[in-house]
């Protein structure tokens, strides 16, 4: 019999390779108000909500053509939960204002959850979801 596998705490960290620093950097902290936790060198960036962790990584100029053939091939997307359908609607309002690209407006779905997507400057689709289930849950932190 299988060893049962360790608890997991949820996926909290994500690495990104970005074409520009400045502008992935800009719209993280910007347009979605993330904070800045490390900055090791001009290259890589790790910024947080307060409850995730979002890793930038400038992809070498050396790299850059092999990238961007194979970009979108690997993620689909990734996604941010949030606590009301409301918020749903909130984010696509501010990120549209803030001249993000709209990929899917907010949408109702059969199962009561609310999405929309949106582009980062390098194209990745980010979901903001209302989710009946998930977006209840909360965290809350343990000290050791």
């Amino acid at each position: 019999m299988a060893t049962p596998a360790p608890p997991l705490n949820g996926l909290r960290h994500l690495a990104l390779k970005v074409t520009n620093m400045a502008a992935s950097r800009a719209f993280y902290e910007g347009a979605l108000g993330m904070t800045v936790v490390w900055e090791p060198d001009p290259d890589n960036v790790y910024l947080s909500s307060g409850l995730d962790n979002l890793a930038l990584h400038q992809i070498p100029p050396e790299e850059l053509a092999q990238y961007q053939r194979n970009r979108g091939q690997f993620l689909d997307h990734f996604g941010f939960i949030v606590p009301s359908p409301a918020e749903v609607d909130g984010w696509h309002d501010r990120l549209r204002g803030a001249g993000a690209t709209i990929l899917k407006p907010p949408a109702r779905h059969r199962d009561g959850s609310v999405s929309c997507y949106v582009a980062d400057p390098d194209g990745h689709a980010i979901q903001f979801l209302y989710e009946p289930t998930l977006s209840r849950q909360r965290l809350t932190s343990t000290k050791s």
